[in-house]
């Protein structure tokens, strides 16, 4: 088990989001955060200023159609980092591009069936986490309802999909009443 010491130091409290994600680059100088409409990088050695690498916040809050729920570095290649939304798609991005990665390099997204479409599509399809394989070749993604194993090279749909909690789906009018579906 590798294990990384991170100075701890005193960050201004500039965010007023919470922050779903951090995570240690390769390069072990940097990491992100990441909160609902950001995705920022931080030097461990510089505890007051921060570079904003994704910004999805429109500038009409209501025209906000995603968050962002999840965000890791690939673990070999440091330029490379991954973030999953709230419509269920995970989008792979490189550094190298561009300063605001506004723009993906890859773009995972699972086809969605027609004959299956319902009210709670969406909503069971928001990606709460995603994390890359320690080998950087495989994803692993986590929605509502199930668990995909995702190839890097292939961004049509999962190589694998497992289902979990499929109890829930026929209970799940009764969890959106009550707003349990959210949690």
């Amino acid at each position: 088990v590798d294990v990384v010491r991170v100075r701890v130091g005193e960050y201004p409290p500039r965010r007023r989001l919470h922050i779903n994600s951090i995570s240690v680059n390769s390069d072990q100088e940097t990491y992100l955060s990441a909160d609902d409409l950001r995705i920022n990088l931080w030097h461990l050695e510089i505890t007051d200023q921060s570079f904003n690498i994704v910004d999805i916040k429109p500038s009409n809050m209501e025209e906000l159609t995603e968050v962002i729920t999840a965000a890791e570095f690939h673990p070999l290649e440091c330029n490379l980092f991954v973030y999953s939304s709230s419509k269920g798609t995970i989008r792979l991005c490189d550094m190298r591009q561009a300063a605001l990665c506004d723009r993906h390099s890859k773009l995972f997204e699972e086809p969605e069936d027609p004959t299956n479409r319902s009210f709670f599509s969406e909503i069971i399809s928001s990606i709460s986490d995603v994390k890359v394989s320690n080998s950087g070749r495989y994803m692993i993604s986590r929605d509502y309802l199930s668990v995909k194993v995702w190839d890097l090279h292939m961004e049509t749909k999962p190589i694998e999909s497992y289902p979990v909690h499929e109890y829930l789906r026929s209970k799940l009018c009764s969890l959106y009443e009550n707003d349990c579906i959210f949690d």
